[in-house]
């Protein structure tokens, strides 16, 4: 289907193609909820700790003899029972990822893209590439292009002699300090942040991109 594509002045300057199998997709929402999950269990650190008996210092001696002192029998003032003691069944360290299709994951984000353009919530911009690094700008154009909040996405470039990729360093750095904003290279582009802000602005480059992966 054909698509506007505006400038930062949000005036129109072109068509742009959408494919209909990313952008007109059924919309379903039940996997949103099966992938976000995903990605969170994903970022979980899982570093969380807690000291066993055999772990906390101290408790070597038994506090005081077994019989004869009218009191219950310890061997250790490290027991869980005692105030200071170690924990039982506490958690410890765990990895909560797990795998998920691949093909469940694109037909998520597909849903996801499809319901942008369904709603009125996606912009196509022929370039973001700013002037300059500044916030007051980047506000500017969330607010030329009738966004409350927004994700930017936008391509990378890799250099040939160093196979370095290159971020759209002014757009990224102009926009980190907005809190209804956010940067992301279109290889990162993920449903959660699409479902997280209102509008999802994607540059000419990032939209070939994402068409590209998206059709495999």
């Amino acid at each position: 289907m054909k698509f506007d594509v505006v400038d930062l002045k949000n005036e129109k300057v072109g068509d742009a193609d959408l494919d209909d199998a990313i952008f007109a997709a059924p919309v379903r929402e039940y996997l949103f909820w099966e992938v976000v999950n995903w990605q969170r269990a994903r970022r979980r650190a899982g570093t969380h700790k807690v000291k066993g008996r055999s772990e906390v210092r101290g408790g070597g001696k038994k506090p005081w003899r077994q019989k004869g002192t009218g009191r219950a029998r310890h061997g250790t003032i490290r027991s869980p029972l005692w105030v200071g003691g170690g924990t039982v069944h506490g958690p410890s360290p765990r990895d909560y990822s797990y795998s998920m299709p691949k093909k469940k994951r694109k037909a998520a984000l597909r849903s996801a893209l499809s319901m942008k353009a369904r709603d009125g919530q996606l912009r196509v911009v022929d370039s973001l590439e700013f002037p300059e690094i500044k916030t007051k700008f980047a506000a500017q154009v969330l607010e030329t292009l009738e966004a409350p909040s927004a994700l930017f996405v936008d391509a990378t470039s890799r250099d040939e002699e160093t196979n370095a990729v290159a971020h759209n360093d002014k757009l990224r750095l102009s926009v980190r300090n907005l809190k209804d904003a956010k940067y992301l290279a279109s290889e990162g582009l993920n449903v959660e942040d699409v479902l997280r802000y209102d509008v999802l602005v994607l540059s000419q480059q990032a939209l070939d991109h994402i068409q590209e992966v998206l059709k495999r």
